[in-house]
């Protein structure tokens, strides 16, 4: 059949996606959700159906994302036939069963969800059943791989490419700010790609876009990283393992993340990296609770890695309370140029250190975290950030005390004297985001305090950031709401942690971060 184009200016989240009446899909046999194929001249889309009882007759209604495809304006006339569905369907509900897929079978599962031949319900099936189910190494080996085949790589040409990475859930975490100078300080290529913040206070691409920018074309940090050895860039305008983003799309609304491996690792596997060590924070607040679970994760990342032929090094690190004192962007980017100065606080540099090190001594280098030492101590990782952000377009000159927070600030004080107990993580980032991070750049905390250290009551626990009165405001509430810092006396001597009585909203807490 024939219609002529309606472009509706409604995007989908890239989703390929059209509407036609009701009677117009009865003549041509299709319900909701029904494939159809759209040709025009000689191009062809196939879109998922949408339909509205009201709509005018002979029209089709086009998204953005079919009108750009197609390269179409209103009034085109379009030849429309139903399609059949994708045969990656029969495989999704297969896994719904709970069965073991090929991987030929998931190969066409990521290239239908790339293609968008699959909807979001869909999609969230194939996710949700994996969450069900778990994946066996051999169907993580085929996501990766297929996850890698439908994106972008990128070539810095022979020799080793090193790289980091966190599985996240730890606040104030910039040792990437410093790992990478040391690295690549050291004569070793690190091409970085990093995230933005989903749920945390900043992710790393948030931090060094206060020192310079991070939304770099592929052939961008080729240069750069081929002239200075290391970059730190965000890496969502790369188009890496795009069916990572449009799976994570769908798993953070249903807060489960089956595919952290295969999504880690075929970022990886695109930017040629050969040898990875793998951060995974431990216990209370954050994403692994135990050592027995982190090992065991640690075990998986390996093999995996050794699968996609990449040599994986994983380091199980505290996690129980923040790196560093510094959480969102400016204070983190500031805390980082102090630690590469040799100011940082001691977690933080023996972090980004002992990280830096085992990269080291996997390429063959001998005593490697006193190697990542001395390129600190000699001021030779702080030239090399410089270089580093003056490749990447940003000022090298910018200096620790050029980076102000936001001039509005309250303090969370103690309601008693004792020792630090423990630090809620999960309370400290959302604290954070209430104050405005990460979109506002200079808000966020300021720790005084940390696990162990004796304060007296009245003395501050910590500083709240905030760009206007009203969220600091919020964000102080909350903080004495939530009371995040624990003090009293010595461990195990007070019983009681806290009291709950009544009916609160219960705020959901689900990070997925890469």
């Amino acid at each position: 059949m024939r219609f002529s184009v309606r472009l509706l200016e409604i995007e989908a989240g890239g989703n390929l996606i059209v509407v036609m009446g009701s009677r117009d899909a009865e003549r041509l046999g299709v319900v909701s959700s029904d494939r159809l194929r759209i040709e025009a001249e000689d191009r062809e889309a196939v879109a998922i159906l949408n339909i509205a009882e009201e709509f005018p007759s002979g029209v089709l209604g086009v998204y953005r994302e079919v009108a750009e495809r197609l390269s179409l304006s209103d009034g085109d006339v379009v030849e429309v036939e139903p399609a059949e569905r994708p045969e990656s369907l029969s495989y999704v509900r297969r896994k719904i069963m709970g069965e073991k897929l090929s991987p030929g079978e998931i190969e066409q599962i990521v290239e239908d969800v790339v293609e968008r031949h699959l909807s979001d319900v869909e999609v969230a099936a194939f996710v949700t059943a994996l969450e069900i189910y778990g994946l066996s190494m051999e169907e993580a080996e085929a996501l990766s791989l297929a996850m890698v085949k439908t994106g972008r790589t990128l070539d810095f040409g022979g020799g080793p490419i090193l790289d980091k990475h966190s599985i996240g859930g730890v606040p104030g975490d910039k040792t990437t700010l410093i790992v990478v100078p040391i690295i690549a300080a050291a004569g070793y290529r690190i091409p970085k790609t990093s995230s933005r913040a989903i749920t945390s206070p900043a992710g790393t691409a948030d931090r060094m876009e206060v020192l310079a920018p991070v939304a770099l074309k592929a052939d961008e940090i080729v240069e750069v990283v081929n002239k200075v050895g290391g970059c730190i860039v965000w890496g969502g305008a790369l188009d890496l393992a795009p069916a990572d983003d449009l799976f994570i799309r769908v798993e953070y609304p249903l807060a489960i993340d089956p595919l952290l491996l295969p999504s880690i690792m075929s970022k990886k596997r695109a930017v040629g990296s050969t040898h990875v060590v793998v951060d995974i924070p431990t216990g209370r607040g954050a994403k692994v609770k135990t050592i027995g679970q982190a090992h065991a994760l640690a075990m998986d990342f390996i093999e995996l890695g050794g699968r996609l032929g990449i040599e994986v090094e994983c380091a199980i690190t505290e996690g129980e309370q923040p790196i560093g004192y510094a959480i969102g962007p400016i204070l983190e980017a500031r805390e980082a140029l102090e630690a590469l100065g040799g100011r940082g606080p001691e977690d933080l540099v023996d972090k980004a250190t002992t990280l830096a090190g085992i990269l080291l001594e996997m390429v063959g280098e001998t005593n490697g975290k006193e190697m990542a030492l001395e390129l600190l101590r000699s001021g030779r990782a702080l030239e090399k950030m410089r270089e580093i952000i003056e490749a990447q377009g940003g000022d090298p000159e910018v200096e620790p005390e050029d980076l102000e927070p936001s001039r509005r600030w309250a303090d969370l004080e103690a309601e008693e004297e004792g020792r630090v107990l423990w630090i809620n993580n999960h309370h400290i980032a959302e604290i954070a985001r209430i104050a405005g991070t990460p979109s506002d750049k200079g808000a966020g905390i300021m720790l005084r305090v940390k696990l162990g250290d004796h304060v007296k009551r009245g003395e501050p626990l910590m500083r709240i950031y905030a760009e206007s009165s009203k969220r600091l405001e919020e964000a102080l509430e909350l903080a004495e709401e939530l009371q995040p810092i624990g003090v009293g006396g010595r461990r195990g001597e007070r019983m009681l942690i806290a009291k709950v009585k009544g009916l609160k909203p219960h705020r959901r807490r689900f990070i997925l971060e890469r």
